[in-house]
């Protein structure tokens, strides 16, 4: 803290003062967001968390598949043809089908048919999980291949029963979209967190740096790593969170596009690293979906600071990228 070096006061001169710390929560796409941060001298703590909202409700009012008002459920719903949709949307829209592409298909945007069949969309849910024929059934509406861009038309080509699920991805831009509205708001200094995804700038408003922890998915409060974030972001897909009890057994919320069902590879958490949210929240999907083997020889080759958390037994084992690993040991 800046200091005078004597007890007069001079009323030409203002002290420097240190933004004051600020926490801040809400509700958004069916969990919480939060942010701490400094809060610089000419801001107001509701002009800040009003910033934040606004920027987290245009998420849900254009790519919620819950709000069936919004443009993405009206997507979903129409006939065959060009459907126009907004910038932001077809931004984030853009990145998954191009995601696809580079996984082959491990990440697909068009799995929304699926995802609500096996009860993690919208509701009605289903009591049971869905029967062999009704997934293939079902698979014939997916295939990102089928969905097409005009960005300079502000639409997407709706081949017809084309079903877009942006959840894998939408969260971490909705932290990036937060973290626009932070950095135009002037606030340097924040930590922004949607639902466990992240994204970090500056450091804390004493001084010290941004921590993160990786949660050990076993039911304990231990944590796999403490990691320094700094003008990056963070975040984890894994099998621990949302998931569903049948008859069968349980089976996690992430549905592999290729076969038509929930992922059973072993991997029970992927966490990416990576400078946007928006990227690191569809990849640690994306990862999961491909696992260990694939996924990390994707995570390698692409360069991406990757963690997998596997399920050795009732043991579990850590893997790292190499990226992953420098970063750890900074």
């Amino acid at each position: 803290m800046d200091r005078t070096t004597s007890g007069e006061q001079h009323a030409n001169h203002t002290a420097p003062t240190t933004p004051a710390p600020v926490a801040l929560a809400g509700a958004t796409m069916g969990t919480t967001w939060s942010a701490r941060l400094a809060l610089p001298q000419h801001l107001t703590v509701d002009a800040v968390r009003a910033a934040i909202q606004q920027a987290l409700d245009k998420i849900v009012a254009q790519m919620s598949t819950w709000d069936s008002a919004s443009d993405l459920s009206r997507y979903n719903r129409a006939d065959p043809g060009w459907q126009p949709l907004p910038h932001d949307c077809l931004h984030v829209l853009q990145h998954a089908l191009q995601l696809a592409a580079d996984t082959d298909g491990a990440y697909d945007p068009t799995i929304g048919p699926l995802v609500n069949a096996w009860g993690f969309g919208p509701p009605p849910y289903a009591s049971e999980p869905p029967s062999t024929d009704t997934i293939s059934a079902l698979r014939q509406r997916c295939g990102w291949q089928r969905v097409r861009l005009d960005r300079d038309g502000l639409c997407a080509w709706q081949p017809g029963g084309a079903y877009l699920d942006l959840s894998a991805i939408a969260k971490g831009y909705g932290v990036d979209l937060a973290a626009q509205a932070l950095n135009a708001l002037g606030v340097t200094d924040y930590l922004m967190e949607v639902g466990g995804e992240l994204r970090a700038r500056g450091q804390r408003p004493d001084g010290r740096p941004w921590r993160v922890a990786i949660e050990v998915p076993d039911g304990s409060d231990d944590h796999a790593l403490n990691l320094v974030l700094s003008d990056l972001s963070i975040a984890t897909s894994g099998d621990y969170r949302r998931y569903r009890d049948s008859a069968t057994g349980r089976y996690a919320h992430t549905v592999d596009p290729r076969t038509g069902q929930p992922v059973s590879n072993g991997v029970a958490s992927v966490t990416v690293i990576h400078a946007d949210c928006m990227h690191a929240d569809a990849l640690a999907t994306a990862l999961t979906v491909l696992g260990e083997r694939d996924g990390m020889a994707y995570a390698q080759r692409h360069r991406l600071a990757a963690l997998f958390i596997l399920r050795n037994g009732h043991e579990l084992r850590l893997a790292a990228s190499d990226a992953f690993a420098t970063m750890a040991t900074r």
